[in-house]
This record gives C-alpha cells, structure tokens and sequence, in this order.
C-alpha cells in the first residue's frame, strides 16, 4: 500500500494534481497527517468533496471495519495541510457533525457510487471530515 501511495504521489505532484488511473478526473487532494503518538508527519492521497467553507474527506478506508490511520492522527493533530493541484495550503480538521455529514456524505454517494459500495461493508458510521483553510 505504501508503495502504491507512493506512486499516486509522485504522480500527484509530478503533474499538478494531475492522476491517472483508478482517480483519473476524480477530485484528489493530498492529505498531510501528522502520527498521533510519534508526530511523523505522512502523506495520504484522498478524494474530496469542495464544500462551503473548505473540503471534506471520507474516512471509508474502503468499507474496512477500523477508521484508516489518518483520521485518528487528525483528531489528534487537527492543524495540518493539503496539496490541491500546484498549491499547499494549511486547514484545520473537524469532524462533521450529524447533519453536515448526511448532507455531503450523501452527495459523494451520488457522485461516486463507489463510496456506496464501501458504506455497505462495514458496520460503522464512515466519518466525514470538514478541511477549513486557517
């Protein structure tokens, strides 16, 4: 996996923000976390969704039963940074509440049924996080 990463970042930043592949044309960002316990700083390729305010990620970790490493290291250091196309810019991490969350969470749905697909495998509530610009 973390080759894989590896390559879609690369390619990320090889041609702004530009992917090919399974994201070609799909809405990706490269997410900065920084490890809850060590602080080593990582970088996740996600797809977002541009919501008033800032963008939103999907904790889905593909339908797995455990939220991906990410998310636990943004609740534990909220104050990050992303990379959309050539720019990096720094944002602030929230977890969306109720009605935020079925707002846009069934938005990507209808955008990329994908998202669907991952919601009907695991039994928990897949976390959406709101990235404001700080």
């Amino acid at each position: 996996m973390a080759d894989w990463n590896a390559q879609i970042i690369d390619e990320f930043r090889a041609h702004d923000g530009k992917v090919g592949g399974q994201f070609e044309g799909a809405p990706l960002l490269l997410l900065h976390s920084f490890g809850a316990k060590s602080g080593t700083e990582r970088v996740h390729p996600v797809m977002y969704q541009a919501v008033e305010g800032g963008y939103a990620v999907f904790a889905s970790k593909g339908g797995a039963p455990e939220n991906p490493a990410w998310f636990h290291n943004l609740l534990a250091h909220p104050d990050t940074s992303v990379e959309i196309g050539s720019e990096t810019k720094p944002v602030r991490a929230r977890v969306a509440g109720d009605e935020e969350r079925t707002r846009i969470w069934e938005e990507q749905k209808l955008r990329y049924p994908g998202f669907a697909e991952y919601e009907s495998k695991t039994n928990r509530q897949i976390p959406v996080v709101v990235l404001e610009p700080r």
